[in-house]
C-alpha cells in the first residue's frame, strides 16, 4: 500500500504546483491581488477557483485511503487484490484531477469519482475481512 499512497501523495503535490502557478500567473497579470489570499476573499478567476476546489478535494476521500493504507501496513494485511484496488484508486483519482482541471466534463468526472469511491469501498471491506478472519 506504500507505493499506492506515495503516488497518491505525489498528485496532489502536482494538483498543488498547478494551482501555485495559476495564482502566481494571475497576480502577475493583474487578475487579482496578493492581498485576496490573506482571507482567501474576493473573487477569483475561474481555473483557480476550479484549482483550488480540486485541491480541497483530495484531502476529502483520500484521506479514507491513507487511513486505509496506513492501517493495511500497520496491520500486515496486503493482499495483492487490495493493492490492485489501490493503484485502480489512484489511477481514478489521477483521471478524476486531470478531466477536473482540463475539460471538466462533469459526467466523465462523476464517473472517475465514483470509481474511487467504489474502489474505497472495495479496499476498506478487504481490510475488514482480512483482518476479521485472522
Amino acid at each position: 500500500m506504500l507505493y499506492p499512497m506515495f503516488a497518491m501523495v505525489l498528485v496532489t503535490c502536482a494538483v498543488a504546483i498547478h494551482l501555485f502557478r495559476l495564482r502566481v500567473k494571475a497576480v502577475k497579470a493583474g487578475d487579482i491581488r496578493l492581498s485576496q489570499f490573506r482571507l482567501n476573499s474576493g473573487e477569483m478567476p475561474d481555473a483557480i477557483a476550479q484549482a483550488a476546489r480540486n485541491y480541497s478535494n483530495l484531502f476529502e476521500v483520500p484521506v479514507l485511503f491513507y487511513a486505509a493504507g496506513a492501517t493495511a501496513i500497520a496491520l500486515g494485511i496486503q493482499p495483492p487484490v487490495m493493492i490492485i484496488t489501490a493503484w485502480i484508486f489512484v489511477l481514478a483519482r489521477i483521471a478524476h484531477s486531470w478531466i477536473h482541471l482540463h475539460s471538466n466534463n462533469v459526467i466523465h468526472r462523476l464517473r472517475a469519482y465514483m470509481l474511487g469511491n467504489i474502489c474505497m469501498l472495495v479496499i476498506w471491506g478487504i481490510l475488514v475481512a482480512s483482518y476479521a478472519t485472522r
